[in-house]
């Protein structure tokens, strides 16, 4: 399956394969893994997971680190996830402005109704008020419905 980086089209397609998979899976679990336990647990030596991730790193697979907290560990946050039509085929040119939005914490890729999934985050109501006009004056968005995170049932 093709990655690669999606700022322009001269950038060098990187063909993943099944190891290149395992490889994320568990760094999606625990990206702080040392080297020595990933390459144990995917069977290979420390050298093959270091240039992998180099790799996935070069390549654009891998963008960064990141800390995950739990959706309570923050009270007083407010989370909203918005819904976003795109008009024709201005996905890309939507996605570009979308991912310079400081507001937006997620944004993904969707079938059905919806184009894009975008996942907010903000101190305070009138900070999402903000965020969200900012999103709905983007030329290429059609439509939008936004939902407020209330209370989380199952945390993982």
């Amino acid at each position: 399956m093709p990655f690669g980086k999606m700022a322009g089209s001269n950038d060098v397609l990187l063909k993943m394969d099944a190891l290149d998979q395992q490889l994320i899976a568990l760094l999606r679990i625990d990206a702080r893994a040392p080297v020595a336990t990933l390459a144990a647990k995917l069977k290979v030596s420390r050298g093959t997971v270091t240039n992998r991730i180099a790799k996935l790193e070069d390549s654009g697979v891998i963008t960064g680190y990141t800390v995950r907290l739990r959706p309570d560990s923050v009270p007083d946050e407010i989370t909203a996830w918005m819904s976003i039509t795109v008009d024709g085929n201005r996905t890309r040119e939507v996605v570009s402005i979308l991912l310079g939005e400081p507001g937006i914490t997620g944004l993904f890729d969707t079938n059905g109704r919806w184009d894009l999934l975008a996942e907010i985050r903000s101190p305070n109501l009138n900070e999402l008020a903000a965020v969200l006009e900012r999103v709905r004056l983007i030329k290429g968005i059609a439509s939008t419905e936004t939902s407020i995170h209330l209370q989380s049932y199952k945390l993982s």
